[in-house]
């Protein structure tokens, strides 16, 4: 539990159906950030926590919370889509961002974020992606999947695939896989014109680089700028990192 989640209660928002979220709200300077956080991550992460605590020191209200099936929220993830996570934060959104308000999206909320904003351009100020992988369900899962795999998908209705970390294997859903394809995002331009910051690691071996290239190509916002680094892996956690995070969140911030 990082100091910003022991100073901020525990917010539970009922979002109808018995499904309620758990956001944390940190009070400060506007626009409001909005932490879209990754798959099968929460809002306790470390890039997410490091971000907290910039915010409380520089005085930046931020809105964190877990996507349905993640973290301290209702939910099976089994059972969830990129249509739920992307409803979950514009519920979120909705609830508690009075104000201009900053996306700040990683890995698979790189994609949320794309989406929430195309919902709320009104009220949506400016975007940093870190890592992002939109429409990876199409482009990094099915296409890399061989015949078996998309064939338990197609007749299982689901298959589990073998994770490196301790919280066991991730389960790729046909409903995942179909869903996504409702939601792909680099079929055509992204009509989205405030200042966007991507960065993205020459190392993630989960999101490769030139992806990020075909992100950029595809907004249509002159105030797009891509920041590569040759050491960043996926997580783009380390001090010079998140160094990069806070400034380019800064960058967009302004009026």
């Amino acid at each position: 539990m990082t100091t910003s989640d022991r100073d901020d209660p525990l917010l539970i928002l009922d979002i109808g159906a018995g499904e309620t979220l758990a956001c944390h709200k940190q009070d400060g300077r506007g626009p409001t950030i909005l932490w879209l956080g990754g798959l099968r991550s929460d809002m306790g992460g470390t890039k997410a926590s490091a971000l907290a605590k910039w915010a409380k020191d520089n005085d930046r209200a931020l809105v964190r919370f877990d996507y349905r099936g993640h973290g301290r929220s209702s939910g099976d993830f089994e059972n969830t889509t990129i249509s739920h996570w992307r409803d979950d934060a514009l519920a979120v959104l909705d609830q508690y961002c009075p104000g201009p308000v900053v996306l700040v999206g990683s890995s698979m909320g790189g994609w949320i974020a794309l989406l929430v904003a195309l919902a709320r351009k009104n009220k949506v100020q400016g975007m940093v992606l870190i890592a992002p992988a939109p429409d990876f369900t199409e482009n990094l899962m099915w296409a890399k999947f061989d015949e078996d795999i998309r064939r338990q998908i197609i007749e299982r209705g689901v298959y589990y695939e073998p994770s490196p970390y301790d919280d066991g294997p991730m389960p790729i859903t046909r409903a995942l896989i179909e869903d996504g394809r409702d939601n792909l995002i680099l079929t055509g331009p992204i009509d989205f014109t405030g200042p966007v910051r991507i960065l993205q690691g020459v190392g993630d071996t989960s999101v490769p680089w030139h992806y990020a290239l075909e992100l950029m190509g595809r907004l249509t916002g002159p105030d797009t700028v891509l920041s590569l680094s040759k050491a960043g892996d996926h997580s783009l956690s380390s001090p010079d990192d998140l160094a990069r995070l806070f400034a380019a969140i800064e960058a967009v911030s302004s009026p």
